[in-house]
């Protein structure tokens, strides 16, 4: 009897009233390109991002602007900071900052519903339509800056698995910006 029980014990969960197999994890949507199991230790890791979501994104912007000082200059608020020591200081970078994370941050949690996640990223590329001088390339830079911040804040946890995921993850979510962008650009073309 003790036999049974145990097989039955290891081979189901019980949640509730149901019963849940062990069996492999759900499938995600084919739009996705993480498998369930990447999506899962996306989500995980990225909880070590989200709490500290501002002091990753002052080091992804001065990554950027360490790889594209150019770029610095599209930045009304804080153009004038060209050191490093005056942009870690800049309460203007910070708060920007703090704005892109959110937005990263609210992508990542919108893995799981991606009409939601779409129609957000679709919406946050369209509005850069109304940034004087912007060029849709210009998501592109942030993807290395991205990577470098996340593997600072991460530490040893960045592993090469976490390294290939978040990859894969930051190219979805910036192609998912530029179709936004591109939409947009399409649709006042057509007006």
């Amino acid at each position: 009897m003790g036999c049974q029980l145990g097989k039955l014990a290891s081979s189901e969960r019980r949640s509730g009233d149901a019963v849940l197999s062990e069996g492999p994890p759900p499938k995600t949507d084919p739009r996705l390109p993480l498998t369930a199991k990447q999506k899962y230790s996306m989500v995980a890791s990225w909880k070590g991002i989200s709490r500290a979501m501002e002091k990753t994104g002052i080091c992804m912007f001065i990554k950027l602007f360490e790889e594209n000082q150019d770029l610095l200059n599209m930045f009304e608020k804080f153009r004038q900071c060209k050191t490093k020591d005056e942009q870690i200081n800049s309460m203007e970078l910070a708060e920007h900052a703090n704005n892109v994370m959110n937005t990263l941050d609210e992508g990542i949690k919108g893995l799981d519903d991606l009409d939601n996640f779409f129609q957000y990223i679709h919406q946050v590329g369209a509005s850069h339509r109304r940034i004087p001088g912007f060029k849709v390339e210009y998501f592109w830079k942030i993807e290395a800056p991205f990577l470098a911040a996340v593997e600072s804040t991460l530490g040893d946890r960045y592993t090469p698995n976490v390294e290939n995921i978040y990859k894969i993850t930051i190219k979805f979510i910036l192609q998912t910006l530029v179709d936004g962008y591109e939409k947009a650009a399409k649709a006042s073309n057509s007006t």
